[in-house]
């Protein structure tokens, strides 16, 4: 319960206006309620474009360096010591005050595993903001043009007239075939794997 009250200090602290801010989609979960109060913070600072730069950078530095990586999740580091380094390290960096913010609170309730997570919860409101719908396509090879180009079609269907569509393709063999498709808040699973596990559910519960 701490830790969820210590979420209004990215709202709180940051900020003394009482404007109120309009969340452009609903996101969910423990990085969800993060990235909402950074969303509010940077929102009534003015930093929205700057907070998603500078998660960006992270992120590319959580893939790249892996004692980075490895620092984020020791659960050993002493807490206030890691937020009071994390917060001076984004003044050194000229990251945005909201970003600095962000990483001190989760050093302080030990949710440094979530950053990237967060930043990704982050991601899809800011491609909300822009009038984005993000999708993600999981295929077990990669699609050529004109399969890209007929999915395309399909998906710009689900689309309102003021949005546009961010695809990101992720090649995964373990699907074995078909298709995984996430646009904005649905979800569907049309990959041979997730049929095969059906079958075999039904066969073990007949047996």
């Amino acid at each position: 319960m701490a830790a969820i009250n210590k979420l209004t200090v990215l709202t709180r602290s940051l900020s003394s206006t009482t404007q109120k801010v309009k969340l452009p989609v609903q996101v969910f979960g423990l990085e969800g309620r993060y990235a909402t109060a950074l969303y509010t913070a940077a929102t009534k600072l003015n930093q929205l474009e700057q907070v998603e730069k500078d998660l960006s950078a992270i992120q590319v530095t959580l893939k790249s360096d892996k004692n980075f990586r490895e620092l984020m999740a020791n659960p050993i580091i002493n807490k206030n010591a890691m937020a009071t380094a994390l917060k001076q390290t984004a003044e050194k960096m000229r990251m945005a005050p909201a970003t600095g913010n962000l990483l001190g609170l989760l050093a302080d309730n030990r949710r440094l595993k979530k950053l990237d997570t967060v930043a990704n919860a982050f991601k899809i409101i800011m491609a909300a903001h822009r009038g984005e719908v993000v999708c993600e396509v999981v295929s077990a090879k990669p699609l050529d043009a004109g399969q890209n180009k007929q999915l395309e079609g399909a998906l710009k269907a689900f689309l309102k007239p003021n949005q546009t569509l961010k695809i990101t393709s992720r090649v995964d063999p373990a699907i074995i075939g078909g298709l995984i498709v996430s646009i904005g808040d649905k979800y569907v699973d049309m990959s041979i794997a997730a049929k095969v596990k059906t079958y075999t559910d039904i066969i073990s519960s007949s047996a």
